[in-house]
């Protein structure tokens, strides 16, 4: 694996420590129970997998290389580059415009760009009507294009389906950027249509069923199925493709739901012909994040804290997962931590910040699930664990307890 020149802040020396380890212990990724450090009045269950993965740290090396070869330029990002508030709020301390925000409302108008500036396409990618539009400015957008290898590759999946004659249904948040640049590209190959889950799926599945209208489905994908799309002709041959932060086993669920309707509607012996499978499109990180997870619901911690960006999808289905089992507080930072009595914290479902006291539990030894998304730098998980600490009098050291964690140890 790529390694990658960002900013010495964004490191960190102590999970950065215990994922070294856990990797030269481990590499063929065969391990994903947590690790446990023992502080002795509190136990921290940290995921096996967490923080920035590959195509985060591309996007960050490329920023940051974008702003030093481009001195007295100005430089602009299409929108967030990544969903992390801090690394967002480095990048426009060092003077770099957000044209966008995550929904697209333009904070900067295209009129003002000319052919002298520099734009960075994000790691969620563009459309291609938004790349078009900066070509035509003479704006080079491929010089620092962010994009995820791993979104590209959905991309690359999906042209391949409308090769096939496959119409693509992708499963993602139809407002999100990665989302909306998937459609887009989608929409150049192949009849697309976008759902949300499997409630959506399900919309779709009675008009294959023959138990809806077309103008019923129509109006229920209003704004998310490409131009042109018929129903009657484009839902007989289908291929599922995913935003890559969505959970992996909805993708899955939602790609078997609509394999079973073919094969109800066909026949078996006639899948292929109507169901193109696609599981490759999922991303590798999401799904060791994810799986990750899934192996932190094994433990009997007494509570979880996810760390990360609070419009970030990623981390809102860890968070998800979390609360499948643990009372679950979700923040951007130890500065949510407010004292060993307050915390305030994001409710993902309602979209509001909530004040939460007495979240700590009164027990000779607090366990404690810690984790975060992949837009999220692992010194300020370090910085969440160091506060929750220091509210234990009599913990082992930090140094102790790290100790197994050195080379050679």
């Amino acid at each position: 694996m790529k390694k990658f020149d960002i900013p010495a802040y964004y490191r960190s020396s102590i999970t950065g420590k215990i994922k070294e380890s856990r990797r030269l212990k481990d590499l063929r990724k065969q391990d994903f129970s947590p690790t446990v450090l023992d502080f002795g009045p509190v136990q921290f269950f940290l995921a096996r997998h967490f923080g920035f993965c590959y195509g985060v740290e591309n996007a960050i090396e490329i920023s940051y290389k974008a702003l030093e070869e481009n001195p007295g330029k100005r430089v602009y990002l299409l929108s967030q580059m990544i969903h992390n508030q801090e690394v967002n709020a480095d990048l426009q301390s060092r003077g770099i415009q957000f044209i966008m925000d995550t929904d697209g409302k333009q904070f900067i108008p295209w009129e003002a760009l000319n052919a002298d500036d520099i734009v960075i396409v994000p790691a969620f990618g563009t459309t291609i009507e938004m790349e078009s539009l900066l070509l035509d400015k003479g704006i080079e957008v491929q010089k620092y294009n962010t994009t995820c290898p791993f979104v590209e590759k959905v991309w690359n999946r999906s042209e391949k389906l409308g090769d096939e004659k496959y119409s693509v249904i992708i499963h993602g948040k139809p407002k999100h950027e990665e989302t909306r640049a998937t459609f887009s590209h989608a929409s150049a190959a192949a009849p697309s249509i976008i759902v949300r889950d499997m409630e959506d799926a399900k919309i779709i599945g009675k008009f294959i069923e023959g138990s809806s209208s077309a103008p019923e489905l129509l109006s229920a994908f209003e704004g998310k199925v490409s131009n042109g799309f018929d129903p009657s002709v484009h839902l007989n041959r289908v291929g599922v493709v995913n935003q890559t932060t969505m959970l992996a086993t909805e993708t899955q669920g939602i790609a078997d739901y609509f394999r079973q309707l073919m094969i109800t509607k066909f026949g078996v012996d006639k899948i292929k012909d109507h169901f193109a499978d696609t599981r490759d499109t999922l991303c590798y990180a999401t799904n060791d994040n994810q799986d990750a997870t899934y192996q932190l619901l094994h433990t009997d911690a007494d509570l979880a804290i996810v760390v990360g960006g609070y419009n970030s999808s990623n981390t809102s289905h860890i968070v998800e997962l979390c609360e499948r089992k643990f009372k679950t507080y979700f923040i951007n930072s130890e500065r949510e931590i407010i004292s060993k009595d307050e915390i305030q914290h994001f409710n993902y479902h309602r979209k509001e910040k909530i004040l939460t006291t007495n979240f700590l539990p009164e027990k000779p030894v607090t366990k404690i699930v810690l984790t975060s998304g992949a837009s999220c730098p692992d010194t300020l998980v370090d910085r969440v664990m160091l506060k929750l600490l220091a509210f234990f009098e009599n913990s082992k050291s930090l140094q102790e307890v790290l100790k197994e964690f050195e080379k050679g140890a």
